[in-house]
């Protein structure tokens, strides 16, 4: 994983990553709130030897008061001492409990050393200090005197009494939540990170490519209009789905100029990945370059088209092969001009048995000498059989992978299968792909006039084709090549869309 791809994971997983910060926010807020106060306070012992007069005498006791120092840091925290504080103040607590609270510590080369006494009390906290002090002293004294009564050589002088402390130094707010916020952080990133590899869905192009083995012909943009009204009025629409569909229309045209494909199933691994969608809206922009177009609901089992086209569901596809309608009788006009649809018909108790019939096969030869293109929505190929006998005897498959949906074992199954019957893929189409972030492809069409300055775009009215416009970018030779994630898609709506079947018929809004 690069920086690129890390970077696309946590704009990808960034709910997962805000999200574990603030729990751990919260936790680190909560733990601050639930933690007994605590308050320090502080004295400071100076050492001091009996010297002699001359130098040398003076250094041996500067050492052996520093020497000293670090044996009496240990005094103070010891348990005699602590047992001694307790006793004096009466306190309610052991010796050990006391020693977890005193720190002791001295500073390099020096003769002072720094006492420190936690404790929920602040007055307490003050008195334990004072106390533990006062009592190191006498200790010190009974340690250092002579059996015969001398004077001691060492002398401990208590130099900084404690006060009562106004803040608790315990718990620290400002250090745990940023502790928490930082360890929020990385645990968020590393759940992110985590969930991208476990991750098993198609969500790149190049993964697309990688599994079917084919060019993506297709990017579907997510669009919620799109997923309303499942059908797009091509007559003067510009949006990002429709000019992806009019890319997928033409990137097809370019998969074999010399015998372009015609008959052509549409298919997918699972339900609910755009494939009856697209079917309708490849038909829909294939009738709009003036081509005769028949859409054929080829799911016998869960028919939809004439759900989503507002057409009769009960005559169609199964009643013209089981011969209780002719084809003529079967077939219906759209509103859309250029587009017929057979419906599916009456669902039968065999579809399988149906579909893969000499009738059927009759039936698809006899469609394909009427009309130049003929589009067949199937059922998904992991749930039954049906696309796969369909495919085989067509021209070519397009199958459908959703963006974040479809799983990569799923979608190799799928394209195992239709390899298995000799089915010839003619490439993959990405649906509901997000348009916004790293991993979404963009899609930004700006129109000159022919002849313009193709950095001062001109605009063009909505309403109505661009008649002398071309889009600002042709066909691109590497779009059915492996492209970067997140490069912008760009299509020429106005030239190269001629089918060889058509006669070379001049399409609507051609210059």
């Amino acid at each position: 994983m690069n920086l690129q791809d890390f970077i696309k994971v946590l704009r990808a997983r960034w709910i997962t990553v805000c999200a574990t910060i603030s729990v751990a926010g919260i936790a680190a807020v909560l733990v601050t709130l639930l933690t007994t106060p605590l308050y320090q306070a502080s004295t400071k012992l100076f050492i001091s030897t009996s010297v002699g007069s001359s130098a040398s005498e003076i250094y041996q006791g500067n050492r052996s008061s520093q020497e000293r120092v670090v044996s009496y840091s240990e005094l103070l925290v010891g348990q005699t001492l602590a047992q001694r504080t307790i006793d004096k103040l009466g306190l309610d607590m052991s010796a050990e409990q006391l020693q977890e609270n005193i720190e002791a510590s001295a500073k390099m080369d020096t003769v002072l050393l720094n006492v420190s006494v936690l404790d929920e009390s602040p007055v307490r906290a003050r008195d334990i200090a004072n106390t533990l002090s006062d009592e190191f002293v006498e200790m010190v004294r009974e340690l250092e005197t002579p059996e015969n009564g001398a004077t001691a050589d060492v002398r401990v002088v208590v130099q900084q009494r404690a006060l009562i402390p106004q803040h608790p130094v315990v718990p620290k707010p400002t250090r745990n939540i940023a502790v928490g916020l930082a360890l929020g952080a990385i645990l968020g990133i590393g759940l992110a990170v985590l969930r991208d590899l476990l991750d098993n869905t198609v969500k790149r192009r190049e993964t697309l490519d990688e599994i079917t083995q084919a060019a993506t012909v297709g990017i579907i943009p997510l669009d919620k209009e799109l997923q309303k009204k499942s059908a797009i009025s091509f007559d003067g629409e510009y949006t990002g789905a429709a000019e992806a569909f009019r890319k997928l229309r033409t990137n097809l045209q370019f998969l074999a100029v010399d015998n372009p494909p015609r008959v052509i199933v549409v298919t997918s691994s699972m339900p609910n990945e755009g494939k009856s969608t697209t079917a309708i809206n490849l038909a829909l922009v294939l009738a709009e370059a003036d081509h005769r177009v028949v859409l054929v609901d080829g799911d016998l089992r869960r028919p939809s088209l004439h759900k989503y086209l507002d057409l009769v569901g009960t005559v169609g596809f199964s009643t013209v092969l089981s011969g209780g309608a002719s084809l003529d009788e079967a077939l219906q006009k759209t509103r859309f001009p250029g587009l017929t649809v057979l419906t599916s018909g009456a669902i039968p108790p065999n579809p399988s048995e149906l579909l893969g019939s000499l009738s059927a096969r009759k039936l698809l030869s006899e469609l394909r000498a009427r009309y130049d293109y003929v589009i067949l929505d199937t059922t998904p190929m992991l749930a039954v059989t049906d696309a796969a006998v369909l495919a085989a005897g067509a021209d070519g498959v397009l199958i459908m992978a959703r963006f974040g949906h479809t799983k990569r074992e799923q979608l190799a199954h799928s394209v195992e299968g239709l390899r298995s019957v000799g089915a010839p893929i003619l490439g993959a189409v990405f649906t509901l792909v997000p348009t916004r972030g790293n991993s979404s492809y963009r899609y930004n069409y700006g129109y000159y006039y022919y002849g313009a300055d193709p950095q001062t775009p001109k605009s063009v009215d909505a309403k109505s084709k661009p008649t002398a416009a071309l889009t600002s970018a042709s066909f691109d030779s590497d779009s059915l090549s492996k492209s970067r994630d997140g490069e912008s898609v760009h299509e020429d709506t106005g030239a190269g869309e001629g089918s060889p079947s058509s006669g070379g018929r001049r399409r609507r809004g051609d210059a």
